[in-house]
């Protein structure tokens, strides 16, 4: 069977890469609306009511005009932005956040793409919140390193413009006023009660992301080793194909004691670490930021909604 996939906002750095997975499969016909009508609201009704599958690829308010467009009741709309993420009438496009995800993504014509760093930070806490290891009025610290990629084109051609000098050399924290547009999701999808005190840095390097999270074991429900912590996180995601939870073994886990930040670029793949001691802990969580931190992970939700292989057209 052959689906129809338009995707509004095909220019931008998610749009992109959405079409390109999708252009390898046999499986999916891509609309795509010519260049001189972008802009033509009829047009893009027209477009979005004729696809199977619409992902937008877009900001915040140009997504709900697009959701509004929607009329023809077998469109799935899989939605890139942040305008939806904590909708209580959208479904999460994360099939690893619980058992019963996949039934509620193939159900449903509103999924939500989750966003990059929130993918790494609930698919790290949401199994210790969820065993009840890590009560849920705790407040995690965290901060996350990411390729410049994930800032959009505007930030790609800032960073491409001067790659020749000697400017934006060096990680440049950012989101200062700690009310980052993702603390809504990492709360919601965790289970927690209190918004994490979230901190990301822009790295000089195209993509790669790594979302650190602070672990109290003095706030643990129970006494727990990073092997316990370790062995939890593996038995939640036991079988997933996406996720792997790696070893506590610090030799075996980095390059010398460092960790590789760009290890699952060009893959949908999340790497899940537990390090220190039974005084203090660190998980790191990494992935590809646009791979399963954007359109990745809108591929994957597509193929689970529309009952294919999941992993069709990922690695």
């Amino acid at each position: 069977m052959t689906y129809t996939v338009f995707v509004d906002g095909q220019e931008g750095t998610t749009g992109l890469q959405i079409n390109e997975l999708l252009a390898r499969r046999s499986d999916i016909e891509i609309i795509r609306i010519d260049a001189d009508k972008r802009k033509d609201l009829a047009e893009r009704k027209r477009l979005i009511n004729a696809a199977d599958v619409t992902f937008l690829c877009l900001p915040d308010d140009a997504a709900k005009e697009s959701v509004s467009l929607v009329d023809n009741p077998k469109t799935c709309v899989i939605d890139a932005s942040t305008a939806h993420r904590v909708d209580p009438a959208w479904t999460f496009g994360l099939p690893e956040l619980a058992r019963d995800q996949r039934d509620k993504i193939r159900a449903s014509k509103r999924i939500a793409n989750p966003g990059c760093h929130a993918t790494a930070f609930i698919l790290a806490l949401r199994p210790l919140v969820a065993a009840g290891l890590i009560p849920a009025d705790t407040q995690i610290a965290a901060n996350s390193i990411t390729g410049y990629s994930g800032g959009g084109k505007k930030m790609i051609a800032d960073y491409e413009a001067a790659a020749a000098g000697t400017a934006l050399k060096a990680p440049r924290p950012y989101a200062l006023a700690l009310a980052h547009k993702h603390l809504p999701e990492m709360q919601a999808y965790t289970g927690l009660t209190v918004a994490p005190i979230f901190q990301p840095i822009v790295g000089p390097f195209y993509k790669g992301l790594a979302v650190s999270a602070a672990l109290p074991p003095a706030q643990f429900a129970r006494r727990a080793t990073p092997a316990d912590v370790q062995r939890i996180i593996a038995d939640y995601y036991a079988g997933e194909a996406f996720i792997n939870v790696l070893p506590v073994d610090l030799a075996a886990t980095t390059d010398g004691g460092f960790y590789d930040v760009e290890a699952n670029n060009d893959t949908n793949r999340v790497d899940i670490a537990v390090f220190g001691n039974a005084e203090r802990m660190l998980l790191i969580a990494r992935l590809d930021n646009l791979g399963k931190g954007a359109s990745g992970a809108a591929v994957q939700a597509m193929n689970v909604h529309l009952g294919v292989e999941e992993s069709l057209g990922l690695v």
